[in-house]
């Protein structure tokens, strides 16, 4: 079991894999991020929007638990993300985060997500969002096991 990150971009750019590889080196199961970059599509606002979002959604297993990134969603605290985490892990189901494309996603595949999770009300590149996101998940294992990486 692993972590499935599902992304709509670009493989990672040099500044970013350095950060990334930083991280999920350090990852162990079941927080290892397992990234599957999906193209961007060639059409424009809703109909790129639909086109990505379907293409992420087949990648989501029934029993899986999806959180999606979001700007609107919720905040949560990293303690709360590792609780959150751990909670699925204990249950067996596997994790997918999914970070949209640039119109966002649909309104089926929002439906579809557990949890909508923003990292920040600001909106971030989403070279930057893979950084973070590959940091937050290293942060939860570490809390998890109660190491110090986390000071609170």
């Amino acid at each position: 079991m692993a972590i499935t990150a599902l992304a709509i971009g670009k493989k990672h750019e040099s500044w970013v894999t350095d950060g990334i590889e930083r991280y999920t080196k350090r990852l162990r199961k079941p927080f290892d991020l397992d990234w599957k970059l999906l193209p961007h599509s060639s059409r424009d606002h809703d109909a790129a929007r639909d086109e990505e979002s379907a293409r992420l959604g087949s990648s989501i297993r029934p029993g899986d638990f999806v959180i999606l990134l979001d700007e609107r969603g919720t905040n949560v605290s990293s303690p709360e993300l590792a609780t959150r985490l751990q909670t699925q892990f204990d249950a067996g189901r596997r994790v997918v985060v999914v970070i949209g494309g640039a119109y966002g996603v649909s309104a089926e595949l929002s439906r579809r997500a557990d949890f909508v999770w923003s990292l920040s009300q600001l909106v971030f590149p989403h070279q930057l969002v893979r950084l973070i996101l590959a940091e937050q998940v290293y942060r939860a294992q570490e809390i998890a096991a109660g190491r110090p990486y986390h000071h609170t």
